[in-house]
């Protein structure tokens, strides 16, 4: 049986933890592209990738390289490529400079590999996905951010740490856009099975919220010189799984939204079934007042943030 042919644009810490995550779990053939100042960069780190394999047991061929007719073909693309902000950089600048990156490699990818399921996880993820369907022209199913499924995991393990019991009876569901305006949802949110508000004073939990939305700038302050990569590298390996293995994983995406949940062809986090076709159905809660009144802030702050992508773009 053919294995699935996955391509991860964009070499560094998040694209190459993303590889290992596929290749140990034999997901399929992995390709790593990047276009960096050191031209055998990519070509090194999968060829040490591979000569892990004898030793953790696991079969993939793994092809490091700068031409993108390696990656033709490729059944899941997932697109890590961008810059991160730099001291002194405004957040516009930011989000022109990834649009025009995300927007290259979008074209790229239309026309190598046409059939693809994309995975956008560059940032700023709700605009970056947005570029990238504006300029494959892609169905929408087949162009997913990653996000949701790194949010709610970092919120399921401050609970876990919290009530002090395993991740694995941890059951959450985060909507919105990905950052500060994420939006927990209490009522999907259950530990063994038991309402969490039921464990966790509204105080506490909250604070948990707040830390949750500030995952990510968390172990920024921490590392100093880098960011978070094992956690998205391990959210992204899930989403290609449920893919390339059809697995019809209910897990929270930015999907594309038009009459879903009164959106207007955006994308936003929300609950999907992740299969072979991408993003096969999303999944509309019937949200408490509290809860859809911090959704829609979140969806306007993602329109805001696309205006300006295609204000600075145009």
């Amino acid at each position: 049986m053919r294995r699935a042919k996955i391509s991860i644009i964009g070499a560094g810490n998040v694209g190459a933890t993303t590889a290992h995550w596929c290749a140990a779990a034999e997901l399929g053939d992995v390709v790593l592209l990047d276009i960096p100042a050191t031209e055998g960069m990519p070509a090194g780190k999968a060829l040490d990738l591979f000569q892990a394999a004898p030793i953790m047991g696991f079969d993939a061929q793994l092809t490091g390289t700068t031409d993108w007719a390696d990656t033709a073909g490729s059944d899941v693309v997932v697109v890590t490529a961008g810059i991160a902000r730099k001291p002194g950089m405004s957040r516009d600048d930011l989000l022109s400079t990834n649009a025009r990156i995300v927007g290259d490699v979008a074209a790229k990818i239309r026309d190598t590999s046409p059939q693809a399921v994309v995975i956008v996880v560059s940032n700023p993820l709700d605009a970056m996905v947005q570029r990238t369907f504006q300029v494959t022209g892609f169905p929408p199913q087949r162009v997913i951010g990653q996000a949701g499924i790194l949010d709610t995991a970092r919120y399921r393990a401050f609970l876990a740490m919290e009530l002090g019991v395993s991740v694995e009876d941890i059951s959450a569901m985060l909507l919105g856009g990905h950052g500060d305006t994420m939006v927990p949802i209490p009522s999907c949110t259950s530990v063994g099975g038991i309402p969490v508000t039921q464990l966790i004073a509204p105080d506490r939990l909250e604070s948990i919220v707040t830390r949750t939305r500030n995952g990510g700038a968390e172990i920024v302050s921490l590392l100093k010189t880098g960011s978070a990569y094992y956690a998205p590298a391990a959210a992204t390996a899930q989403m290609v799984e449920a893919v390339v293995r059809d697995k019809k994983r209910i897990v929270p995406c930015a999907a594309y939204c038009d009459k879903e949940y009164g959106v207007g062809g955006y994308f936003v986090g929300v609950p999907v079934i992740l299969g072979s076709a991408g993003i096969e159905k999303i999944i509309e809660l019937d949200l408490q007042s509290g809860e859809r009144a911090a959704f829609d802030k979140s969806i306007a702050a993602v329109k805001e943030l696309v205006s300006v992508m295609n204000r600075l773009s145009a």
